[in-house]
């Protein structure tokens, strides 16, 4: 259902969620794909108005489309475009003050309600744009769909080319958004690339529903404290356990490897002034299976720092997902194939990472940091390999991809699979049809009905 109220649209889609469009996203639309009304363009003085390149579109501040190619009354203009819903908005903005405006060659407006000029006193020129009202039915009928996703009819029609292309561009776009969250705590950290890497290791570890919780403990870790340990697996585990507030759990009966842990642990707070450990409620265990239990996690985490020397670098100069695989195949030490807490025994079972979690942190780990050193260092060598380690692996298991896969779309490799969750978050989840290739090819598709 939808209804129009002045200069905006109200959509409602989806149980309970209204989405609120202005005219002029729609015009942004209507001027970039060029979907004109048949009779000749005009400026609101008559003059003629050809358009020959609608321009690159501008997301950041400035005009909104640059490089425009326009032929005015027969003169060829090469500048800039500006769109509004209204000819007052250019005032109302303050681009007729703002010099960065002055190379705008034509302002397309919704609905010319004045005459605008540039900071110069110079007249700009108006073209009126009317969004054509098929337009906007296609557009609320496709924002409006409860079937999710409404697209979902035009896939069968789409050419191997365009699926393949747009996957391409989320791939890269999901790597970038990786990329840009390391940075961000490489310089919380120093940029100290090893420590990052573990933190990022570690919030993967909790696969979801931990993840969180795993960031903080890790990033509260006195690195260069565990390092003067690293050669002690129990000492490691003191480290790790005590931080994540697992030793402060109020047991009945502690066992003796708990009872050890705990004094080892207040030994080294003591030695070297640890900060507070996290508290233990912060730690999720709610439909959790046994074996994805934060102490068998934070075990595995453990063994690993202190079997792996170097891990980062290691991990950058693997040039196979199988060889980062035997790096990563983490164990834990006896107790642990004994426990799954620190509350009862359990049977003996050795609590090695499976091949579906190695998949994951292969994706979530180590392919963004190959794609983020890569670029780091300049070395495209280290970013192809990132991309061909995601076409080596296969998707990921989701309810999201499960749901796309439905669809019809080819979902069968990591690569394909992060493209369905960068078009699912960025896209999807937020009703940017606008910007969506999926979109663009329905709104044609109905076009050419």
């Amino acid at each position: 259902m939808s209804y129009v109220c002045k200069d905006k649209i109200i959509l409602t889609f989806a149980p309970h969620i209204n989405v609120l469009l202005t005219m002029e996203e729609l015009l942004h639309y209507v001027w970039r794909h060029k979907m004109f009304p048949l009779q000749p363009l005009r400026t609101t003085s008559g003059l003629p108005v050809e358009v020959i390149d609608a321009g690159l579109p501008n997301a950041n501040a400035g005009p909104d489309f640059f490089n425009a190619k326009l032929k005015i009354d027969g003169t060829l203009w090469v500048g800039n475009v500006e769109v509004h819903t209204r000819s007052s908005d250019w005032m109302r903005h303050g681009h007729d003050r703002d010099a960065a405006y002055d190379n705008v060659i034509l302002h397309v407006v919704g609905d010319a309600d004045c005459d605008v000029c540039r900071s110069t006193g110079e007249p700009l020129p108006q073209l009126v744009l009317p969004c054509p009202e098929s337009v906007r039915l296609r557009y609320e009928e496709l924002r409006g769909g409860e079937i999710f996703p409404p697209c979902y009819s035009i896939f069968d029609t789409l050419s191997r080319f365009t699926v393949h292309s747009w996957f391409s561009a989320l791939q890269a776009e999901r790597l970038e958004e990786k990329a840009r969250l390391i940075a961000d705590r490489l310089e919380r950290f120093g940029q100290h690339w090893e420590d990052v890497f573990f933190i990022t290791l570690a919030r993967n570890f909790g696969f979801g529903l931990n993840g969180d919780a795993f960031e903080a403990w890790a990033s509260s870790l006195p690195f260069r404290a565990v390092d003067k340990h690293r050669d002690n697996l129990f000492q490691v585990e003191a480290f790790f356990f005590g931080q994540a507030g697992l030793l402060d759990e109020p047991l009945t009966e502690p066992d003796d490897y708990y009872l050890r842990l705990c004094r080892e642990f207040h030994y080294l707070q003591h030695k070297f002034t640890l900060p507070a450990p996290m508290s233990a409620a912060r730690w999720r265990f709610l439909r959790l299976r046994p074996g994805n239990f934060p102490h068998v996690r934070l075990a595995q985490l453990a063994y690993l720092y202190h079997t792996q020397q170097s891990l980062f670098s290691r991990i950058m100069e693997a040039q196979t997902p199988d060889e980062v695989c035997c790096i990563l195949t983490a164990c834990t030490s006896p107790y642990w194939e004994e426990h799954f807490n620190f509350r009862k025994s359990s049977p003996r079972h050795e609590k090695r990472l499976g091949a579906n979690a190695l998949n994951l942190i292969l994706i979530n780990t180590v392919i963004p940091f190959l794609y983020a050193y890569g670029r780091h260092k300049a070395d495209m060598l280290l970013c192809e390999r990132a991309s061909r380690f995601l076409e080596g692996l296969k998707a990921e298991d989701n309810s999201i991809i499960r749901q796309w896969s439905a669809t019809g779309l080819p979902v069968h490799t990591a690569a394909d699979s992060q493209a369905v969750l960068q078009l699912q978050r960025a896209y999807c989840e937020k009703r940017d049809c606008l910007r969506c290739r999926f979109g663009y090819e329905y709104l044609r598709a109905k076009e050419k009905k």
